[in-house]
């Protein structure tokens, strides 16, 4: 037996919060910006996720207008810092509603370094980050949605195995519903199957029939 829900029904707030506790684990962009008067901001955003390959295009959502969508729009990029399990309590901070003229690393206590090629500094402490020049925006409802190129890209060696980003060393948060937040966790690994087997059916070895 299934409940159903009416968006319309429930109302904004409501379904707001249930599409937040069903659409999970959301992985978490840590943007990082700078207004147009040199105030670096930082703000998690869990609206986030790669849009394009090639070429490499990721995205977030600012709900509402947020200091990071006014700081995009104004300079025209943003740095995507990986939120790293460690750092927990750091990335809650930022989401504090700090005034514009406040920066959350100083007010938290985050330490920056300089990006390579975009203005916005990185999270000196975050083990990989994605330099954006922004691409466009897209107006939907009360929402923007962001979509930034990456130019750039920089990860901490201690986090690399074989020349890749290794995922037990990154140790993600995730965003859950209420004000639960995910960790790794277990992990599952398997390959995919291509359909010149797949089609040998389970457990066959042979050619086709």
């Amino acid at each position: 037996m299934r409940i159903d829900f009416d968006p319309a029904a429930l109302g904004r707030n409501p379904f707001y919060k249930f599409m937040n506790a069903v659409v999970v684990p959301r992985p978490i962009a840590w943007i990082s910006t700078t207004s147009a008067d040199g105030v670096d901001n930082l703000a998690p955003h869990s609206y986030f996720t790669v849009s394009c390959i090639d070429p490499p295009i990721v995205q977030f959502t600012s709900v509402g207008r947020k200091d990071s969508l006014n700081n995009v729009e104004a300079t025209g990029s943003f740095v995507v810092n990986l939120a790293p399990e460690h750092l927990f309590e750091q990335i809650n901070a930022t989401s504090t509603d700090f005034p514009p003229g406040i920066s959350e690393f100083d007010a938290v206590g985050i330490a920056r370094e300089p990006s390579t090629r975009v203005k916005p500094p990185r999270v000196a402490a975050s083990p990989a980050a994605l330099e954006c020049e922004l691409h466009s925006t897209v107006r939907l409802g009360d929402s923007t949605v962001v979509f930034g190129r990456v130019v750039h890209a920089a990860v901490s060696e201690s986090v690399l195995v074989d020349g890749h980003p290794e995922v037990t060393k990154l140790r993600p948060l995730t965003r859950l519903g209420k004000n639960e937040w995910g960790t790794m966790g277990e992990l599952l690994e398997i390959t995919r199957v291509p359909y010149a087997e797949w089609r040998n059916g389970p457990g066959r070895t042979g050619g086709a029939g």
